[in-house]
Order: structure tokens, then C-alpha cells, then sequence
């Protein structure tokens, strides 16, 4: 496991690599302690400086990337989400947000895990895979089942008929 005085010494260089592919300070700063966090936990760290230089820019890539993958597939939910609301009549926001919150009751447990663990409270995958005890893959193909199986409860209509139901002065 590589040292703490070893992370020491390579942070400068840490911090102008994660300042080259990111575009904020902050997010830099926030990849460099990410990848010091991932370092300190693993087992195989390398042992020797110059051995380390290039596994933690590597850490710190594969962190970059992800976060990137992790925001385009957000985006991609969203617009996928725009495109099924659009078809047919349009429904006003509110009545979504109800018929999200209906569907989402109506998921089994695994898949309003995930969906509450990284859509709700904004966990990162390897963080959601560490709650639940799974590899982090099997987070990212629960929850896009998760996400599928939501988007098709609101776009069929059935959470509709709950809130027909349940509408005051209804008979």
C-alpha cells in the first residue's frame, strides 16, 4: 500500500493533473481527495513512488470518467423522460411528480432501493453498490431496469387511474 507520505508528495502533481480534465477548481479538488480516498482503501496500492505516479492518475481518470458516464446518462434519462411525457395529451408537472411518487410506491423493494440510493439521494454508484452489498455494475443495470420499469408505470396510465380515484369530490 502506498503511503501517505508518498500521496504527499505526488499532490501537487495530482492536483495539476485532475485541474487539466476538469473544468472547476472545486471538482479537481474533489477528484484528487477521491482518488486519495480510493488509494488509502485498496489493497493493492502500489508500494514504490514511481509505481504509485501512475496508478493514482489512473484513479484519478477513471473517476473523472465515470462521474462523466454517470452525468450522461443522467441527461439521457431526462431527455427520455421529456420525449414519453410529450406523447400523447400533456400532463401538467404536478400530476407527474404524483404519478412518479404512485409508481414509485408501487416498485418492488430492489427497485426503489436503487432508485431512492442514487436518483433520490445522489449517491455515486460505487457508493450505492457498497450499501447494498453488490458490484458496482449491477447498480448501474438495476437501476436503469429500475428507471425502465418506472417510466413505463407513468407512461401506460396505471398510476393515472390511482389518481382518478383518489380525486376530492370524485364519486
Amino acid at each position: 500500500m502506498g503511503s501517505l507520505s508518498q500521496i504527499e508528495v505526488l499532490l501537487p502533481e495530482l492536483r495539476a493533473y485532475a485541474r487539466s480534465i476538469c473544468e472547476g477548481h472545486d471538482a479537481a479538488e474533489d477528484l484528487v481527495q477521491d482518488s486519495i480516498e480510493r488509494s488509502l482503501k485498496s489493497r493493492s496500492t502500489p508500494n514504490t513512488l514511481s509505481a504509485l505516479r501512475p496508478w493514482m492518475f489512473r484513479v484519478i481518470r477513471n473517476l473523472y470518467y465515470d462521474e462523466l458516464r454517470k452525468r450522461r446518462v443522467r441527461r439521457e434519462y431526462v431527455a427520455a423522460e421529456k420525449r414519453l411525457s410529450s406523447h400523447g395529451a400533456p400532463v401538467p408537472d404536478h400530476a407527474r411528480d404524483v404519478l412518479l411518487r404512485l409508481g414509485f410506491r408501487r416498485l418492488p423493494p430492489d427497485k426503489r432501493e436503487v432508485l431512492f440510493l442514487v436518483d433520490i439521494m445522489g449517491l455515486k454508484y460505487a457508493e450505492a453498490a457498497q450499501v447494498m452489498g453488490v458490484a458496482d455494475g449491477t447498480v448501474m443495470s438495476r437501476l436503469s431496469r429500475a428507471r425502465k420499469a418506472l417510466r413505463e408505470m407513468v407512461d401506460s396510465g396505471q398510476g393515472e387511474e390511482v389518481l382518478k380515484k383518489n380525486r376530492v369530490g370524485d364519486a
